[in-house]
């Protein structure tokens, strides 16, 4: 978790990336999405499709095979507003086979792993115990490992400049260790493919210190949240379990703009309820804070009734609410003063379509689904207290173009003005989705890696 000055950020690193923590869902965006002219090149739609299928077959996405009571309950809200025909299962990567029975490999005639059949914990997003999510150390890394790759794990890479014999040096330290002495490595091509949080803000200092002096000035720019609230419902009743299942099933679309998602995490996986708090309202020109502080002062007892984190699992739904609407940021690694002048990443909302650190229909859907369970609405704690906008699905910070002068790579995923290098992650993608990324992520590394020559040829 990190936090900005503008926004809360929710990701997560090691073998395998954010597919360890990400909740399965493996979505095609609307189409205006992918007719978007920000991904700047014609027929977009048409030229990046045919590897969302490549993408699906490789993370293996079906259908959710459970409906849950929340499910039921969204789209109860859905029908309240006219909207229960956009209710829908969402395509998942999880292998359901028999449940907590261990099969030889389904997926790749054999030669990826062992895959246990889901048992439905709701555990996705703190690691399947199981082994039935399909996490990329199950398919893509696996099957590099047969080929012969390499993986270095608990590693990161302090520094990326060009060395000797037109081969870049890497820099890097193990992270397990406390004094750590530093490795070099050193290789022709090098792939930037560590997230936003991960790729950008290397990136940032490789220029600023000079490694890579000559990126383009676009690095760090049209920074996305995929224009994301986080909203919940905790019902009061303690006789009812919300837990069983998958991290997140279904979804609705109650606008043009707005994509809702219902969220769960397993019994016991009580941790983020320290992030909830009194549902807040917003868009004036008044801090949320003192919004927050109202709500306090009127709802005292629910306000410390929420503090007892026992049990949130089991008796919340957390609603994911993401669009499609324009809006971004900017990332930026500085010197700070309260860092005594050491540099660190933050963000900027100076842009001309601003993130939005409230969105009205969040709130909304959490007051009807918590009339409906007799529960309560919740918001995230960052949000109202700081006034920053929440997301699980950082975006954007190396945009394609045609030119250095307008963005960080070009269509192939080549950075502009060094050779070898490249950059394959959520950094590249230039809109916001109003789905999960994960998806079109994967299909755009297919599409990336498409357009390098294998090494036989």
């Amino acid at each position: 978790m990190t936090l900005l000055k503008d926004v809360f950020i929710l990701h997560g690193v090691g073998v395998g990336g954010g597919s360890l923590v990400y909740a399965n869902n493996l979505l095609i965006p609307p189409d205006q999405v992918l007719e978007d002219p920000a991904w700047g090149i014609q027929s977009w739609k048409e030229k990046i499709l045919p590897y969302y299928k490549i993408a699906q077959k490789m993370l293996g996405a079906t259908p959710s095979k459970q409906i849950t009571h929340a499910d039921e309950l969204l789209k109860s809200c859905a029908n309240d507003i006219g909207k229960g025909d956009t209710f829908h299962v969402n395509d998942v990567g999880v292998f359901f086979g028999k449940e907590n029975k261990t099969v030889s490999d389904p997926y790749f005639e054999g030669k990826g792993p062992e895959r246990t059949g889901c048992t439905f914990c709701g555990g996705c997003m703190v690691g399947c115990r199981v082994g039935a999510k399909n996490t990329l150390d199950k398919n893509y890394l696996y099957l590099a490992e047969q080929l012969g790759v390499t993986i270095i794990p608990e590693t990161k890479v302090l520094d990326v400049k060009p060395g000797k014999e037109s081969k870049y040096e890497l820099r890097s330290k193990k992270i397990t260790k406390l004094f750590s002495s530093t490795k070099f490595l050193h290789a022709k091509n090098v792939i930037f493919s560590g997230g936003v949080m991960g790729s950008v803000k290397l990136l940032l200092k490789c220029k600023n210190k000079g490694s890579l002096p000559n990126l383009s000035d676009q690095l760090g720019n049209f920074v996305r949240t995929n224009s994301e609230a986080l909203v919940g419902v905790k019902a009061n009743k303690k006789d009812i379990d919300y837990s069983k299942g998958i991290a997140i099933t279904s979804g609705i679309y109650p606008d043009e703009h707005t994509h809702i998602e219902t969220v769960r995490f397993g019994k016991g996986q009580d941790a983020m309820a320290g992030l909830g708090t009194l549902l807040v309202g917003g868009g004036s020109k008044r801090p949320r804070f003192l919004y927050f502080l109202g709500a306090i002062i009127r709802h005292p007892f629910k306000f410390l009734k929420n503090l007892n984190v026992f049990g949130w699992a089991q008796r919340s739904t957390i609603l994911l609410v993401m669009q499609k609407i324009d809006n971004y940021m900017r990332l930026e690694y500085k010197s700070r003063w309260w860092r005594l002048g050491r540099q660190s990443m933050n963000s900027h909302w100076d842009t001309d379509k601003k993130v939005p650190s409230y969105i009205p229909i969040a709130n909304d859907f959490a007051k009807r689904m918590a009339k409906k369970v007799n529960g309560e609405p919740l918001s995230i704690l960052p949000e109202v207290l700081f006034n920053t906008s929440t997301t699980a699905h950082i975006l954007g910070g190396c945009v394609m173009s045609e030119s250095q002068e307008k963005g960080v790579i070009d269509h192939t995923g080549k950075i502009h003005g060094y050779k070898g290098l490249y950059v394959v992650d959520g950094s590249i993608v230039p809109v916001n989705l109003s789905v999960n990324p994960s998806l079109t992520i994967t299909a755009m590394a297919e599409y990336i890696m498409s357009k390098i020559s294998d090494k036989s040829s």
